[in-house]
């Protein structure tokens, strides 16, 4: 069961080691958690010990933490599935005790350790991460560590995430992050209204793909089959279109009316980049006020494309962007943004 907030004076200046999640790692966790981010963290596995011991168990998560000789647990990250194929896991929920923050090398040791030790024992082929654009810590990180930004995610997590410590007024974005382990060459088709920004972002990819243009129209032959998941406490939805037919349009409809019930204010859609046809879905996004997120390698093993929508307007300015590379990504969502907003007004 989760464990109230506790007073634990964690002693400066130990020296530490990062290592694989142990049981007995359980409740230093959950403190740290519980410390940093209090008692409404929304994600349940890291605020209560027994869910986490379980899911670590189970390999759903492999969670890698910094352990000082007296055991305390002065940082954590983990590797976890959350893309549209388990070959690509996510690289996330990190937190580092305030007083081993800033420029110890915490937070880049806990990412490193995933990498090599965590997707190594899960056969892992790709891997991601979610830098905040709040500040700039967790951009320098996955650069130290080689990783290269693909996409970015508007508005997807709420200022109450940070209300604790009041670091915020609006919703942060994320950049997206990736690093290839196992390469797979393969085709991929880039829908024209896209074919300059996607070659900018490919010329990036640490793997090598065919360029084609998609020039077909929906598959007369294939029903949309589209597998979603709603983020409530974030009011965030994600759509993972698996198949898209001519009946494409009519399946967002239906989606995306259960969702405005919800009060979901962000939208991503996950479309295959493997499709001859991506170009037309695409377009039907795009004339319902979607736009640009990127690329995201390996998503369904093949690789996918980001489209998003933003109930509003995204917080643009509350953006911290370190790299030229990712403030070149964030200016050609903001560009595919404007021009939506532009046309869709123009109707």
């Amino acid at each position: 069961m989760p464990l109230e907030p506790a007073e634990h004076v964690i002693e400066p200046g130990q020296s530490w080691e990062v290592d694989l999640f142990r049981p007995a790692d359980a409740a230093g966790v959950v403190r740290l958690f519980l410390m940093v981010y209090g008692k409404d963290y929304p994600i349940k596995t890291y605020i209560d010990p027994d869910l986490l011991i379980e899911e670590n168990a189970s390999g759903r998560a492999v969670s890698s933490v910094a352990r000082t000789p007296k055991g305390d647990i002065v940082g954590h990250n983990a590797l976890f599935c959350s893309a549209a194929s388990e070959v690509t896991r996510e690289l996330g929920s990190g937190v580092v005790e305030p007083g081993y923050s800033g420029g110890k090398g915490i937070l880049t040791q806990l990412l490193s350790h995933g990498r090599h030790v965590g997707a190594k024992q899960y056969g892992v082929s790709t891997i991601f991460g979610e830098p905040v654009c709040l500040h700039v810590i967790s951009q320098k990180a996955c650069k130290t560590l080689g990783w290269t930004t693909h996409a970015v995610e508007m508005d997807l997590i709420p200022a109450s995430h940070y209300a604790k410590h009041k670091s915020t007024s609006g919703r942060v974005s994320t950049l997206v992050d990736f690093v290839t382990l196992i390469p797979r060459p393969h085709t991929v088709y880039l829908p024209p209204v896209y074919q300059e920004a996607l070659e900018y972002i490919y010329g990036g990819l640490d793997d090598t793909r065919d360029l084609l243009s998609s020039q077909e129209g929906l598959a007369a032959q294939v029903t949309t089959r589209i597998v979603t998941q709603v983020f409530d406490f974030a009011q965030v939805a994600r759509l993972a279109v698996h198949d898209a037919g001519q009946d494409f349009a009519a399946a967002m409809d239906q989606e995306e009316a259960a969702l405005r019930s919800r009060g979901v204010v962000v939208i991503q859609v996950w479309l295959k980049l493997s499709w001859p046809w991506v170009a037309a879905a695409v377009e039907h996004l795009r004339q319902r006020g979607y736009f640009l997120g990127g690329l995201l390698p390996r998503w369904f093993d093949d690789d996918g494309l980001l489209m998003q929508k933003v109930i509003g307007r995204p917080n643009w300015e509350g953006m911290q962007l370190e790299f030229d590379r990712g403030k070149r990504i964030v200016d050609l969502a903001k560009a595919d943004w404007e021009e939506m907003l532009h046309r869709l007004s123009a109707k």
